[in-house]
């Protein structure tokens, strides 16, 4: 089952695996896991679990069946690299990546470590794309674990921004996501927070996306910055998928 993403920077989303636990102040108001408990509410199966680390075998080799080229965001649902789930089934997710090259995949994760340490045991195909997520410069380490890993492309989602990154380490980065926080309890982000890493991403020659203001209604807030919209992404020549994405 895939389903068609209303997230700005991807087009669908892969969920192999469903449930997370919390590692850091990004995590506190997890849109995830509201989202598994009112599934699991509605009887919905794969979340009968609610927000447990749940491994769906069925859902493994998906992308191998789609026939149309795809931005797949893998795991909106969870961490592909949480401490539950096991490597060998982490390695069979990467195993249906490199052998779907028509699609680029996106991954984001909080748990660089493990993700630094596991790196040297999985396949690092062109259309792998491996983040990171940054919400203030408490977790600059993940940064720099991400630095070590091998992927052609690394990128940051710095969502939700609750505090300025005025330092960051964007050698061998070639993507940064911007967001607000939204929905209840949504935590306020400073302009001059996205503006800070906007030019830090300009002068470092990174691609530069502004996902969101955020808050209660982002829909009333909206997402363009000082009156533009920012919708860089890092383009592959040899994924023409992009060029469609970016139309």
């Amino acid at each position: 089952m895939a389903t068609n993403s209303k997230i700005e920077w991807t087009q669908v989303t892969w969920n192999p695996v469903t449930g997370c636990s919390k590692v850091s102040q990004g995590c506190k108001y997890c849109y995830a896991e509201r989202l598994a408990k009112r599934l699991q509410i509605m009887d919905v199966k794969r979340y009968k679990n609610g927000f447990d680390v749940t491994l769906h075998e069925d859902l493994v080799k998906l992308p191998l069946r789609w026939q149309q080229p795809r931005l797949v965001f893998v795991n909106s649902m969870s961490d592909l690299f949480h401490e539950k789930i096991p490597l060998e089934f982490i390695k069979r997710i990467f195993d249906t990546m490199e052998r779907s090259p028509k699609h680029v995949f996106q991954i984001l994760t909080k748990r660089s470590k493990r993700l630094r340490e596991a790196s040297k045991e999985l396949p690092w195909p062109i259309n792998v794309w491996m983040g990171v997520s940054i919400e203030d410069e408490t977790v600059l380490n993940r940064v720099y674990d991400l630095q070590q890993v091998p992927a052609h492309v690394r990128f940051l989602s710095c969502e939700p921004l609750i505090g300025p990154l005025n330092t960051l380490p964007l050698q061998g980065i070639h993507w940064v996501i911007v967001g607000g926080e939204s929905g209840p309890k949504a935590r306020p982000m400073k302009k001059e927070w996205v503006e800070s890493i906007l030019q830090q991403s300009c002068e470092a020659g990174v691609a530069f996306f502004f996902k969101q203001w955020g808050g209660v209604r982002k829909d009333l807030t909206g997402r363009k910055l000082n009156g533009r919209t920012y919708n860089e992404i890092p383009v592959a020549k040899h994924h023409s998928q992009l060029n469609l994405f970016l139309e």
